[in-house]
C-alpha cells in the first residue's frame, strides 16, 4: 500500500512536470523561430524607439520581464535568459526594466552594430536652435503617455522664456497633430498662448491609419483644459472618438493637409512653410514621427485619388484591380493582407529589381505561397511610368505594358524628418546601444 501511495505521488508530481516542460520546450522553440525570422532582415534590424538591453550574465530567468511586457513576442526566455527577440515591435514602454529583480535590463537607443540619429535636446526638449522644441516619437520616445507628458513640459518651458509673437501673431506653432502635439498645444493654450496645429494628414496623428479594432497602450495621462484619462488599454476606435471629443470641446485651431517643407530664421521668429501655407512664430514644436512623409514616383497620374500611400483596411478596395509598388517589408505586408482578405478583383506587386530581397522569412514565405496560388501577381523587373483612372503603365525588360487597374498603394519608404532637421541646423547625436 505505501508502495502505491508512493507511486501516486510521484505521478501526481510528474506528470504535471512534463506538461510544464514541454509547454515550456514550445515556447522557447516559438521564441527562436520568431527570433530568426526577425533577424532574417539582416541591417535593416535597428528599433527606432527606446528598447530594452538585457544583461544575458545578470539575467536569472525569472520572466517577470516577460508577464510585464504589453506587447506579444518582444522578450522571452531562451536557454534560461531573456532575450530580445523582436525589438522591431518593442514601444519603449520600459516596464520590463521596472520588472526585472536584478536590476538587469537598460533601456537604450539604437545598437551596438548601428546606431540611429536623434536630435539633441535639453531637460526640456529644446533642440541646438532657441525656441524649437521636440517631442515624441522623433525624439525617440513613441509611447503615447510619455509623448503626451512631454508635450506638456515642453509646453511649459515656452510659458517659462517669455517668447511671445507681436499682436496678432502666433506664439507658437505645432507641427504634428498626434498626442504628443496634442498635450503640447493644449498645455500652450492653458498657458495663454495663441497656437496652430499643422499635421501633413489628418488630426489624430499616426493612430488615424492603424488597422481596425487595433490596441494601443496609453495609460493615464492629463490634458491640460481637457482632464484625465485613465485608461491602461484603448482601441483606435475608442483614441479616436477622445481626439474627436477634445477637438470639439477646446476648439483648437488646426491646418490638416499641411506638409512642412522648411523652418527658417526670420528675424525674431521662425518662418514655418509648407506647399501652398506659411505662418511665422517665435517658438516651433516639432510633435513628428520617425516615418516622415512618404517617397513618391514622380509620375504622370501620381496626384489621382486612386493612388494611396499605406493600406488602413482591406474593404475599400473589394471589387478592385490593386497593385502594390514596392520591393521590402511594407509593400509585401499590404499585398499579403489584400490576398488574405479575398475581396479583390486581382492583386499585383510592381518591383523594379528581379527579386524581393531583404523580407522577413515568414513575410517571404506567405509571398512565395500566394505568387504560386496565383493571391498576387508578381510583376519584377517593372517600373511604373504613368498611372491614370483605369490602367497602370510598365517599363518591362520586354516594354511598355499597359495593367488594367483601379487603385495604386505605393510604398516605397519615406524622407526622414532627419533631412528636415539637418536644414534647419538642429544638432544630431548617433546612439549605439546607449542608456
Amino acid at each position: 500500500m505505501t508502495l502505491l501511495i508512493l507511486l501516486g505521488l510521484v505521478v501526481a508530481a510528474g506528470v504535471p512536470y512534463i506538461l510544464w516542460t514541454r509547454m515550456d520546450a514550445r515556447k522557447a522553440s516559438r521564441a527562436i523561430a520568431v527570433h530568426e525570422d526577425v533577424q532574417s532582415m539582416g541591417d535593416e534590424l535597428v528599433p527606432v524607439s527606446i528598447h530594452p538591453e538585457v544583461d544575458l550574465d545578470a539575467c536569472i530567468g525569472s520572466s517577470a520581464c516577460i508577464r510585464a511586457c504589453p506587447e506579444d513576442d518582444i522578450l522571452a526566455i531562451t536557454d534560461g535568459r531573456a532575450r530580445l527577440i523582436n525589438p522591431m515591435s518593442c514601444i519603449g514602454h520600459g516596464a520590463c526594466m521596472s520588472a526585472c529583480p536584478v536590476g538587469a535590463i537598460t533601456l537604450v537607443f539604437g545598437t551596438a552594430k548601428r546606431g540611429i540619429e536623434l536630435p539633441k535636446l535639453t531637460s526640456t526638449f529644446e533642440t541646438s536652435q532657441a525656441g524649437i522644441y521636440i517631442v515624441g516619437e522623433l525624439g525617440g520616445m513613441g509611447l503615447i503617455r510619455n509623448a503626451v507628458e512631454q508635450g506638456r513640459q515642453a509646453a511649459a518651458a515656452i510659458a517659462k522664456s517669455g517668447r511671445r509673437g507681436s499682436a496678432g501673431d502666433l506664439d507658437t506653432i505645432v507641427v504634428g497633430g498626434g498626442p504628443a502635439g496634442i498635450s503640447a498645444a493644449l498645455a500652450l493654450i492653458a498657458h495663454g498662448h495663441r497656437t496652430l496645429i499643422v499635421d501633413q494628414d489628418r488630426f489624430g496623428g499616426t493612430i488615424t491609419h492603424y488597422p481596425r479594432a487595433k490596441v494601443v497602450m496609453t495609460g493615464s495621462f492629463e490634458l491640460a483644459g481637457y482632464g484625465t484619462v485613465r485608461r491602461k488599454t484603448m482601441s483606435k476606435e475608442q483614441l479616436l472618438e477622445l481626439w474627436t471629443d477634445i477637438r470639439e470641446r477646446t476648439q483648437l485651431d488646426i491646418k490638416e493637409g499641411v506638409r512642412v517643407e522648411s523652418i527658417r530664421a526670420e528675424r525674431n521668429a521662425w518662418r514655418v512653410s509648407g506647399a501652398s501655407w506659411s505662418d511665422h512664430a517665435p517658438n516651433v514644436v516639432l510633435a513628428l514621427g520617425r516615418r516622415g512623409a512618404p517617397n513618391e514616383l514622380g509620375v504622370p497620374g501620381e496626384d489621382l485619388p486612386k493612388v494611396a500611400y499605406r493600406l488602413i483596411e482591406p474593404d475599400p478596395f473589394a471589387g478592385k484591380h490593386v497593385m502594390i509598388v514596392g520591393g521590402g517589408n511594407a509593400a509585401a505586408d499590404c499585398a499579403i493582407a489584400l490576398a488574405q482578405a479575398a475581396i479583390c478583383a486581382s492583386v499585383a506587386i510592381s518591383y523594379r529589381k528581379d527579386k524581393l530581397a531583404r523580407l522577413r522569412g515568414s513575410v517571404r514565405t506567405e509571398l512565395d505561397r500566394c505568387f504560386k496560388t496565383g493571391a498576387i501577381q508578381p510583376l519584377l523587373s517593372t517600373e511604373v511610368k504613368s498611372i491614370t483612372e483605369d490602367h497602370v503603365t510598365l517599363k518591362t525588360p520586354e516594354g511598355m505594358k499597359q495593367i488594367r487597374n483601379d487603385n495604386v498603394i505605393i510604398q516605397i519608404g519615406g524622407q526622414p524628418p532627419s533631412a528636415l532637421l539637418k536644414t534647419i541646423g538642429i544638432e544630431l547625436v548617433e546612439k549605439r546601444g546607449e542608456a
